[in-house]
């Protein structure tokens, strides 16, 4: 839709759509990354008014695009355009796990250090098991995941385990 042009006939739903999600998404870049001003279908009829003569039919197309958009609310009641209904309950089904359990964002000065450990995928699981239960291989690590060959850790001292893996694996610790 051109602002340009005179008023016209009432739009389709599908052009009341594509005109009400750039409407979101300019609002988005302008609020934020939040919409802080459209909640319902009222909401945006100040500008279809703009564009289009005033009239019930108007009023009922931009309703019914509304509808049809199907668009998740905030904790506020704003339309969210970014996401659908189902990805707003996975997130807020993330929320609620993450409140729960206590979590914390753990940032880190430095850059974390890998160590790659080659195990036999036989015995891996077995071995990590093993290693979360021994506080003093534990404390050497952040994390450790298992990889196709074998057990990556993070960490953020490589040398003190790779010391800690060499002297468990017999081997000598130069290097």
């Amino acid at each position: 839709m051109d602002l340009t042009e005179t008023k016209k006939k009432t739009p389709s739903r599908k052009e009341c759509e594509e005109a009400i999600k750039k409407i979101l998404s300019r609002e988005m870049l302008l609020e934020e990354g939040r919409n802080h001003h459209f909640k319902t279908a009222v909401d945006f009829m100040g500008y279809f008014e703009s564009l289009y003569p005033a009239s019930a039919a108007l009023t009922k197309q931009v309703q019914r695009a509304v509808k049809n958009m199907d668009m998740p609310k905030d904790e506020n009641g704003y339309f969210i355009i970014n996401k659908t209904k189902t990805e707003l309950r996975k997130e807020q089904e993330i929320t609620r796990v993450l409140v729960e359990t206590e979590a914390h964002l753990k940032d880190y000065d430095s850059p974390l250090e890998v160590v790659f450990l080659e195990v036999d995928k036989t015995r891996r699981g077995y071995l990590m098991e093993l290693f979360y239960e021994s506080e003093a291989v534990r404390e050497k690590f952040v994390t450790m995941v298992e990889a196709v060959n074998g057990i990556v850790f993070y960490t953020e001292n490589r040398n003190q385990l790779s010391v800690m893996l060499r002297s468990l694996l017999r081997e000598e610790s130069a290097q």
